[in-house]
């Protein structure tokens, strides 16, 4: 079963009242946070969501959150009547993401926003933990989570398909190798679209260990072709 909780917390930002929300998920034992604060750009203009650079905003932020002991997963801006900048976080020792710990990347993210004022106009700032069954984003997310099933959809088919499931065996030559039930496939790292760990006993067993245990499933056949 999965459970929601939202929790709000009481603040002032700027001389007026704002508030920040917590949204919790737990499945099966384990937490996912999303911390959000709505923030508003020095400049009043219209709302410039979809021309926010997020690779620039990774580029500032992530330093900041390496020093902090965190490891920036992802940044994403989604559009809307009020848009969204989600930064979204994990620890670099690899134990799970606390309440306090999306409130201290909160802090420290708001306050370079602050100065880079990368968005026009009101926009939410979303601290969240990358959950169980995570986004895979880097390639070297492909190589730390080999041997656990992933969903991967590609901007272009390969042989004659955009979306694939299948058993990770890593990366080579700038290619996902995903064992599927008809073997082998190699899947551009340039094409992917997205991609994300599927959430199965295999994966919720592993991160119940923790990273003090890190056996993960075996990969599947190495010798497989297709």
């Amino acid at each position: 079963m999965v459970n929601f909780h939202k929790v709000r917390l009481a603040d002032r930002i700027a001389g007026g009242p704002m508030a920040h929300f917590l949204f919790w998920q737990a499945v099966f034992g384990e937490a996912s946070y999303s911390f959000l604060q709505p923030r508003r750009s020095a400049e009043l203009g219209g709302i410039g969501a979809l021309l926010v650079d997020t690779n620039l905003i990774a580029h500032a932020i992530e330093p900041s959150l390496e020093g902090m002991g965190y490891r920036l997963v992802r940044v994403v801006i989604t559009s809307g009547r009020r848009p969204t900048l989600q930064v979204m976080a994990e620890r670099l020792d690899d134990e799970a993401m606390t309440v306090e710990d999306c409130a201290q990347i909160s802090h420290s993210v708001s306050a370079i926003l602050d100065v880079a004022d990368p968005i026009v106009g009101a926009y939410m700032l979303e601290i969240s933990s990358p959950g169980i069954d995570r986004p895979l984003v880097r390639a070297e997310d492909y190589d730390r989570f080999s041997g656990f099933e992933a969903r991967i959809e590609l901007r272009r088919p390969v042989e004659g398909r955009k979306r694939f499931r299948g058993r990770l065996i890593g990366t080579l030559a700038e290619s996902v190798r995903l064992a599927t039930e008809t073997g082998e496939v190699r899947l551009p790292l340039s094409d992917v679209a997205r991609a994300k760990l599927v959430l199965t006993d295999d994966l919720i067993g592993a991160s119940r260990r923790g990273p003090s245990q890190p056996p993960l499933p075996q990969p599947a056949d190495r010798s497989q072709t297709h």
